[in-house]
């Protein structure tokens, strides 16, 4: 089979599940899970199922797991107790099925990296052997960049982008082998408000055009509010599961932290108060990959 033929579209339209008469296997599911750091356990009993087209959002305070999360999915960290599988086999490093959206980093001035050759990282960084043909990769990489509207800064080093523009490069490597998944680790982090609903406009154009699945780490639900199906609260080593209308209330914050937390709902903006590790619990700064749990 020739090489091109093995590469999708980049918003393919894969079947709908949503509403259909039995639902779709999960792509990510969990079973007895545990995850510890030594004698921290940041949680324990932990059974999840992500389904195709699902929208799910990771929150809870600093250190308290979201980011290793997203790491035991991309096959760089073993859980400690407990199965996982991703797309019906063991988690396994470098999935082309698994697109990841890291968290920002800050890349040194002399870096000449272009926009374009970021986004061809993406597509083909992960393969053994032959790449595709030159003449085939550059007209993916224009698709891919003109669909999250990155066409006008494509020959531009990436050092010199604005935080926005970078984060539409880290969505554009992220579709650039037309994943199921989609893994977010706080792609909203220093953003302005206009670049918050870029990037999620992007996230939420993918999901629902292909049906990938979302796992989306954000230390603000707000922005995403109105696309989430559920949330993953982790918090004093414990978690909660549930849609947002049954995860973030008042009770069962105070539950999951053990101390009152209060739940205030606001013009369509959800407010807690009260939460350990901030003034209001949703507005974490997560420690950098090798800093220990996050």
């Amino acid at each position: 089979m020739d090489r091109t033929e093995a590469v999708s579209p980049l918003f393919h339209r894969r079947p709908a599940t949503h509403g259909s008469a039995a639902p779709a296997e999960p792509v990510i599911s969990l079973r007895g899970t545990a995850l510890a750091y030594g004698d921290r356990v940041l949680w324990r009993d932990l059974d999840l199922d992500v389904r195709p087209g699902e929208f799910l959002a990771v929150l809870g305070p600093n250190g308290s797991g979201k980011t290793s999360l997203l790491r035991v999915i991309l096959g760089r960290l073993q859980l400690t107790a407990g199965s996982l599988t991703v797309l019906g086999r063991a988690p396994r490093r470098g999935s082309r099925h698994v697109g990841y959206v890291p968290q920002q980093k800050t890349l040194p001035a002399h870096t000449m990296l272009r926009a374009r050759d970021l986004v061809q990282l993406g597509l083909d960084g992960h393969r053994w052997g032959l790449s595709l043909a030159p003449g085939t990769t550059r007209r993916r990489v224009d698709d891919i960049l003109a669909s999250v509207g990155a066409t006008p800064f494509a020959n531009v080093p990436v050092s010199r982008l604005s935080g926005g523009e970078q984060q539409r490069l880290r969505i554009a490597q992220a579709l650039a082998t037309d994943p199921r998944i989609m893994l977010c680790d706080e792609p909203l982090l220093s953003l302005d408000l206009q670049y918050q609903r870029t990037v999620t406009d992007l996230v939420e154009g993918r999901r629902r055009s292909a049906d990938t699945a979302v796992v989306f780490v954000t230390h603000e639900i707000n922005p995403v509010l109105g696309l989430v199906d559920r949330v993953l609260y982790l918090a004093q080593g414990g978690f909660r599961i549930g849609t947002p209308d049954e995860v973030l209330t008042s009770s069962t914050l105070s539950q999951l932290y053990g101390t009152q937390v209060d739940v205030v709902r606001i013009r369509g903006r959800i407010v807690v108060i009260g939460a350990p590790d901030t003034a209001t619990v949703h507005h974490h700064a997560e420690r950098p990959n090798g800093g220990g749990p996050s």
